[in-house]
Parts: C-alpha cells; structure tokens; sequence
C-alpha cells in the first residue's frame, strides 16, 4: 500500500468525509482507500485490490460498476445539453421520459414526479408538501410527523430528525419539535418474547394509534417508513404490519410516504417495495436505485389525491415556492432513463428475488446454527446476519466491544464488503442486482470464515 504520498496527505489536509471519525481520520489512525474502478459486482482501488461490493456502495449501484450504456448516455448529454433548469415549465426530453418511465413503474395511484438530488433532500421535499397539503386544506395544525426508531430517512435538519438512530441525532440538537418517533417493527428484538409476528403488528399498530391519540389526531400530518427497515437493520416487517399501520393510519386521515430510497427499483425482488408489501402511500421518495447512483438524483412521487389539492393550492396562492437548482438535472436524468432500461433488459428485479432466496437460504445454512447467530433475515437482496453473545435468550454483546465492526473488518480481509449495521451486531449484505449465484456464495463463504475467525466455529 502506498503511504505518506501527496494524495494521502491531500485527501487527510482537505477532504471532510461524511460518516467518519474525523479526528482518527485526520491524525492517520484511520485507514482510507482511494477508489479507482469497478466492474460488475467488483471495485478496484489505486493498490490494485479488488474486493467484491456485497453492499453496492451505499445499496445504491444496483446494476453493478461499469455499465457503459450509462456512462455513455451521460456523456452524449453532457456534450448536448449540460444543464438547463426545470422551474416554469422547462423540461428536458431525459427528465419528461424519467418522469413517465417511474410512473409507469410505480403504484397506479400515483400521479406525479418531483426531481431533487438526494434522498434527504426527497423528503426535506416531502415534508414541505405535507405541510402545504394541509395549509391549502384549511387545517394549519395538522403538521407534526411520525416516524419511527430505527428509521432512517436522510441526515438534514428534517430528515435526520425523522431517522430513529441516535448517532444522526447527537450533538446536533434533533430531532426538531416537529417529530415524534413510535416502534420500530423489528420482531427480533419485540419486548414481548411469546408474541407471534401477527401479535407483534397489532402491538406495533396499537402503539401508533396511543401516540396519535395522546398527541391529537388533528396535530398528526404524515406516518414516513421504509417498506423494509434499511440502515436500522435490515429488517423486513412482521407479518401483517402494512395492513395494520395503514389501517390506523386511514382512521385519522394521516398521510402516508413510503421511503423507497433503499427498496425502489428491484432491492426486494420487486419493482417497488409498495406493492410488494401492499402500502398506498401517498408520496413515496426515490433515489439510490434511479441511477444506480451513476448520477445523483432523487425524486418525490406524488399520489393523484395529493396533487389535486397541490394544483388548488396554486390556483389560490400562484406558483409553488419550492425548488432546487438542480431538479430534474439533465445528466441524472439521461443516467434514469438508461439505468432503468437495463433494470429491464438485464431481468435485474428476478434476479434479485432468485438469487436473494439463494442468498439467504446459503448464509442461513452457513450460520444459522452458529452459537452466536441471533438472526439470519432479510428480503430479495436485503440480507442481515445479527450476533449475540446468547441468542436463545436474545442477550446482546456490550456494543464497547465493537463485534460487528470486527466481523465486517475480518469479511473485508477476504475480500468481500459488507456494512456493519449502526445499534446491534449485525453484518449488512445489499450486493448489485446482478449479482450471481456463484458470487453470492463466494461473500457466504468469505461470511462464515470472517465469523469464525472473529467469534469460533
């Protein structure tokens, strides 16, 4: 590995990297490594190592490194139109094509696509249109939003106040007053131990209807969660839990926004997470999975009930008064329209539902009956692993030992990545949508060995 050379010293001098530990990044405690390509489900960096990406990125490149049909789509608008803006009516022909094309994927109650950059900024977005839904409604009080521990939902002012983990809300005065968090539905770890899944749901759903109650259902705007828990575990839901909330949900006339950032466009071996678990949501957000993350860009789906009042709202008040400069940017717009051409042409949803239940059911055989295996979860190509110092009586390791971030750190000796999951001992896997079979069995393999290594057979 090459040290102390001028990109080192410029990357530790000048570069602020998110989710880092500044201090031990800075003093040269904490290792860094420069990214130079990929390819499939693989990335290579400037010492030439190739590791195999069992978490694509950030669960975002899932038609795997090194497509050319986006590269090439991005660069031939770049060369025709770089940039022009969507405010008055301006469109271009990627961005108008996007918008049809998500529609033509997304449940048919929703009517239309609001472009941003990112997921935060998604639901920064959301949030903003929930609000003037109600305003334009004639009910100011309706604004507060629920969503729920464990969630997460982006790192701004309003998103990161909507994330249910602790470490997004330390030291950065959130959440705002604005949000208030109900249960997680993460079955494993139910206060409860002799509740089946269904009983489980009715407890979730009964303890969201208490906090409705005791806050006022005419203060409630909005209920925002992922179809499937993402970086608060990788958590499917319970059975029944959909039906439940949103039963509740249409008792006091409470908003609904499917975060489909994580799970939109193939991650749980369907198109949208929404129908796989049989939400109406009236706004769902989008991003990782639009591009691929070959260009950044995000989107909020507006349902046909939302946009009727939205469209009254500037029949009486003129235009909406929101907007980015870079809504609908052409380029991440141009990377939409070819990324999800070869969603389609590459069979990438099925895949992810034949080889996620292939997945699954290796790492399961694999470690399953591990003497610290609490948990072997997950949906399509979501995959979770949670240890536990005993799992028969759901005792979880002290988090000062730090065992989950060992075992990713071990799993990363032999060549694979994974994430440590924040809050528990859990190892993430979100691989490409491409992913094989005999890739897959590479990174259980790579799994149960790091797990030996780290905690014994």
């Amino acid at each position: 590995m090459l040290t102390n050379d001028q990109l080192d010293k410029w990357d530790r001098e000048n570069f602020f990297h998110p989710s880092t530990h500044l201090g031990q990044f800075a003093r040269g405690d904490l290792a860094n490594r420069i990214v130079t390509g990929g390819k499939g489900v693989y990335i290579r960096d400037r010492d030439d190592t190739e590791l195999l990406d069992a978490f694509a990125g950030l669960y975002c490149v899932n038609v795997g490194y090194g497509r050319s049909e986006i590269s090439d789509a991005i660069a031939e608008q770049a060369k025709e139109l770089a940039y022009y803006h969507s405010y008055v009516g301006h469109g271009t022909e990627a961005s108008i094509t996007l918008a049809k094309m998500i529609l033509d994927r997304a449940p048919n109650h929703m009517s239309k696509v609001y472009f941003g950059l990112s997921g935060s900024d998604a639901n920064e977005t959301n949030i903003k249109l929930v609000w003037y839904y109600n305003n334009i409604l004639g009910r100011p009080n309706k604004k507060k939003i629920i969503s729920r521990w464990r969630g997460y939902h982006g790192s701004g002012l309003m998103t990161g106040s909507l994330t249910g983990l602790e470490l997004f809300h330390k030291k950065f005065d959130l959440p705002l007053e604005q949000v208030i968090h109900t249960q997680a539905p993460y079955y494993l770890r139910r206060a409860d131990e002799s509740m089946s899944e269904e009983e489980f749901s009715a407890d979730c759903a009964e303890k969201l209807e208490a906090l409705i109650l005791k806050e006022g259902p005419d203060t409630i705007a909005a209920f925002i969660g992922e179809p499937a828990l993402g970086t608060g575990g990788l958590v499917p839901p319970p059975a029944g839990y959909w039906s439940a909330i949103q039963d509740v949900l249409n008792k006091y006339d409470i908003l609904l926004i499917a975060d489909e950032v994580v799970t939109g466009f193939g991650r749980l071996g369907s198109m949208m997470g929404s129908d796989h678990y049989g939400l109406k949501p009236d706004l769902i957000t989008i991003a990782k999975g639009l591009t691929s993350a070959y260009a950044p860009l995000s989107g909020s789906i507006v349902s046909d009930r939302m946009w009727d009042v939205l469209m009254r709202g500037t029949d009486e008040n003129g235009p909406i008064g929101h907007g980015w400069t870079y809504s609908a940017h052409p380029i991440g717009a141009a990377a939409g329209v070819a990324n999800l051409k070869l969603v389609d042409e590459l069979n990438l949803v099925e895949n992810a539902q034949k080889t996620g239940r292939f997945m699954k059911a290796l790492m399961s055989e694999a470690l399953g009956a591990h003497k610290n295996v609490a948990e072997v979860r997950g949906e399509g190509l979501l995959i979770a692993v949670e240890f536990a110092e005993d799992p028969a009586n759901r005792k979880f390791f002290d988090p000062s030992l730090g065992t989950g971030a060992k075992l990713a750190a071990a799993l990363l000796k032999r060549g694979v990545i994974s994430r440590a999951m924040p809050q528990g001992d859990i190892l993430g896997f979100a691989p490409p949508l491409c992913i094989t079979k005999d890739e897959a069995k590479i990174v259980v393999e790579a799994t149960a060995d790091a797990v030996n290594e780290v905690l014994g057979a």
